[in-house]
């Protein structure tokens, strides 16, 4: 398992890294999509596995759809950049609505006859990583890093000294110092980010110069927080589906959707705030 793991990993890698860094930006553009869409397949296939679940969209036509979906944006921002803008801020605000705002608790809950709200966040998560990548890789890689940060910290945190659960509905591994110890990692990885000249363009280094460190961390707690949300939105929809993963297309991983459920809510708030603090 472990070896399959790290060969997957390495694929994966050797896929994602030259589209993240390489010139020109369509790269990473294509190679996002693909992984979106992907996920858009596993997350239909999780729905349809719900016992709710009467019929509905198949699993074949929602990933085409939001294949096309994406294409659709694609050509609307080279055709009319201006209704381009305008519809990737709208699906970013209503990501970030639905991810922050009190009154959509109640949507929250992962419902097998929710396609349009998949595609609303899985194609906001895309936007958001096309408008990091386009004002450099290392706005993109830094977004990616806390979120990675955050999970790492909880991993190890909760194993050494993980007591009382944080969902143990939903998740019970999950525990609430892991919670912490990821929030503390992703504070301290920020700050130190920040304090490097050469990241000036990443989101804690825009954070510290408009707002100042402890404001800062306090946004860096937020983006924690929601990787933590979206992770264990990803784990009730699981769950409601009888599923362990979200699919089998990453060998020793799960899913497509098992390594990006994290990215989904973080990724908007931070294209957010980037084109607030610019």
């Amino acid at each position: 398992m472990l070896r399959t793991r790290i060969i997957t990993a390495l694929c994966l890698l050797l896929v994602i890294v030259p589209a993240m860094f390489f010139d020109p930006v369509w790269l990473w553009t294509g190679v996002s999509l693909v992984f979106v869409v992907m996920g858009a397949w596993e997350w239909r296939s999780l729905q349809l596995r719900m016992q709710s679940a009467a019929g509905g969209l198949p699993v074949w036509l929602f990933a085409a759809l939001l294949a096309v979906a994406g294409l659709a944006l694609i050509a609307l921002h080279w055709w009319r950049p201006q209704t381009g803008e305008i519809v990737a801020l709208v699906l970013l605000l209503g990501a970030a609505a639905f991810w922050l705002v009190p009154g959509v608790l109640s949507l929250r809950q992962p419902r097998p006859d929710g396609p349009w709200l998949a595609a609303l966040l899985l194609l906001a998560c895309w936007q958001a990583m096309i408008e990091l990548r386009a004002l450099g890789p290392l706005p993109l890689v830094a977004a990616l890093v806390l979120v990675w940060a955050a999970d790492v910290g909880a991993y190890f945190i909760g194993r050494a000294v993980g007591r009382r659960k944080l969902a143990p509905s939903i998740s019970p591994g999950k525990s609430w110092e892991g919670a912490i110890g990821g929030a503390i990692l992703v504070v301290i990885v920020g700050l130190t980010a920040a304090a490097a000249p050469s990241l000036a363009a990443t989101l804690p280094a825009l954070l510290v110069t408009h707002v100042g460190p402890v404001l800062a961390a306090l946004a860096l707690l937020l983006i924690s927080a929601l990787s933590v949300v979206g992770d264990l939105y990803e784990s009730s929809l699981k769950r409601q589906a009888g599923a362990k993963d979200s699919g089998r297309s990453l060998p020793g991983h799960g899913g497509v959707l098992d390594r990006i459920d994290a990215l989904i809510p973080v990724m908007p708030c931070v294209a957010l705030l980037h084109r607030v603090l610019q």
